[in-house]
């Protein structure tokens, strides 16, 4: 595979996207994947929205494709892709819809968990107290860090 990359000289090994290197070796579909924020689905769709084959390798790509990809990438909101594929649905301020990826999403996710423990609400509550927080079991499962089973007393000798 190596040998054909050099008879291309515009291949590019490393392609730079939302801060994180993409290996240019890798179908577009799955080094788009790659970020943090975007899944195989997501990836397939937004190739398709920009007219790229998600099969294409992305070093293969032009410096214009690859620089269209970041700009469409790195905006939040995506033109033509459902709402319901957005990884942040009806933000707690603005009430809109956007996809964030690496680094935003992060802070998004703890900006979004401490607005829930200052409000005390019960999602709040439950993530100071480090529980579960979506309903999930909690009577014999998720125990961590209690006591491993029953301590019997030694019996005294007579």
């Amino acid at each position: 595979m190596a040998e054909e990359n050099k008879n291309n000289e515009n291949f590019q090994y490393i392609v730079r996207i939302a801060n994180k290197d993409l290996n240019g070796e890798r179908p577009l579909k799955l080094a788009l994947a790659d970020l943090k924020g975007i899944g195989l689905r997501l990836s397939e769709t937004i190739a398709k929205k920009l007219d790229l084959d998600p099969d294409q390798r992305i070093g293969e790509l032009g410096e214009d494709k690859i620089e269209e990809l970041r700009k469409y990438i790195e905006g939040k909101v995506y033109d033509g892709i459902p709402y319901w594929m957005y990884n942040h649905r009806r933000d707690i301020t603005t009430g809109k819809d956007f996809n964030l990826v690496s680094n935003d999403l992060d802070l998004q996710i703890n900006d979004d968990i401490n607005l829930m423990k200052k409000m005390r609400s019960y999602k709040g509550i439950r993530h100071e107290r480090g529980l579960k927080v979506r309903g999930q079991r909690m009577r014999s499962n998720g125990r961590k860090g209690l006591a491993i089973g029953v301590v019997r007393k030694k019996e005294e000798k007579k």
